[in-house]
């Protein structure tokens, strides 16, 4: 079967279309979200720096309540969850432009964060389901890909509509919903799949799960979270307060690196899949290490640049590593709790570790806080040489196994 029956005849293949559609809908949606809410609450909203804190707190506050979230809705099938999260995203989205002030904003932060967040694991537990775990790689490196095509386009709108105010914040806000609202209409239309064939009678997913087998899911979620915090809360800033970046600059640096992202994400994933989580991800983290100690030691805006570059670009594969490890490891029901388990103890260090370090920076210079993301690198790297997926199967995967093997014998 040729690739374009196999799209339009199978079952996995129109789960492929539908999840490249929504994905690509939802991140156009956030990117240009993202470019834009910045101006948004300082110039129309007028808030004030400590504002910036309180409303980036209510933000992130349904990332770290994403176990609890997914366990209420338990019972609801996976392509309907990630339908009513973009739902939520877009009724978020739509609404930020009929804000006038701090508490009429922060319903749609925490609405549009709930959607967000949710969509975040959803979209890889059915990324995963369209294949057998020897290619979710692949299909990973795809959603990575087009999640950055969705944001390069994104972003190349908004530096031009903004540019010759061809577009409001009320408009552009508008625009995040519909599309946010397009890909909830597409997604809840996907399959129900299991190792990319029909699964007529899925297994309810468990409500929540913490199993002692998941381990170092969870370790490389809560040391990803600390590092990447850091790096995201920090490293822009260091370019435009520290080497002076305007903005056209600094939207150049992204626009280079959506379009980096979007060019390598599948080969990433397919190296996921033939050389393994192990591997891929030690050489991912010493790359952090470099970017991360370049960024704190040598001062020179084009070495900054770069390792802002390095390290954007192979950020997605801490994601796809960690994500194919546990689908090695765990069976089909607890992917996704497990998944919201991972982003909840990402967003535990997301919480601690910016206050921390953003408190440290009162006393020291910029480059103590980057150090300390290069230590979670390292402790990562370490971590990383544990993995050894085929013998970490959790007991009710094995079980499973033994059966299916019984099965295809008789």
């Amino acid at each position: 079967m040729n690739r374009i029956a196999w799209l339009r005849d199978t079952p996995a293949g129109r789960g492929f279309v539908l999840i490249t559609l929504t994905t690509l809908a939802v991140g156009f949606a956030m990117a240009a979200q993202q470019a834009i809410v910045a101006n948004y609450f300082e110039d129309v909203l007028g808030l004030s720096g400590p504002q910036f804190g309180y409303i980036t707190a209510i933000r992130e506050i349904p990332g770290f309540l994403l176990l609890f979230l997914t366990a209420l809705f338990f019972r609801v099938s996976l392509p309907h969850l990630t339908a009513g999260a973009l739902l939520l995203l877009s009724v978020g989205y739509g609404l930020f432009g009929w804000s006038s002030s701090f508490w009429s904003v922060a319903p749609w932060v925490v609405i549009s964060s709930m959607g967000y967040h949710t969509w975040l694991q959803t979209q890889y537990a059915l990324g995963m389901s369209l294949t057998t775990e020897e290619r979710a790689g692949s299909v990973l490196g795809h959603i990575a890909a087009v999640t950055s095509g969705g944001s390069l386009a994104a972003m190349l709108l908004v530096l031009v509509t903004f540019q010759f105010d061809w577009l409001s914040f009320d408009t552009t806000f508008a625009l995040c919903g519909v599309l946010a609202l397009a890909g909830a209409l597409a997604i809840v239309r996907f399959p129900q799949l299991r190792d990319g064939r029909p699964d007529p009678s899925p297994r309810q997913r468990e409500p929540i799960v913490v199993r002692r087998e998941y381990r170092y899911y969870y370790l490389l979620s809560l040391l990803d979270g600390g590092r990447q915090q850091i790096f995201f809360s920090f490293g822009l800033w260091v370019l435009v307060n520290r080497y002076g970046l305007d903005v056209p600059a600094v939207s150049s640096v992204l626009i280079g690196v959506g379009l980096l992202n979007t060019l390598i994400g599948r080969p990433v994933g397919r190296l996921v899949d033939r050389y393994g989580e192990a591997p891929v991800l030690a050489v991912v983290n010493v790359g952090y290490v470099i970017a991360l100690a370049g960024y704190a030691l040598v001062d020179n805006p084009v070495v900054a640049v770069a390792c802002y570059v390095v390290y954007s670009v192979i950020f997605p594969v801490s994601g796809i590593g960690a994500a194919t490890y546990l689908r090695k490891v765990a069976v089909a029901d607890e992917i996704a709790p497990s998944l919201a388990m991972g982003l909840t103890l990402q967003h535990a260090a997301a919480v601690v570790v910016p206050i921390v370090t953003g408190f440290v920076l009162n006393f020291v210079g910029y480059q103590i806080p980057f150090l300390v993301a290069g230590g979670f690198a390292i402790l990562t790297f370490f971590a990383t040489r544990r993995l050894a997926p085929e013998q970490q199967k959790s007991p009710r995967r094995l079980a499973e196994e033994a059966l299916l093997q019984a099965t295809s014998r008789r």
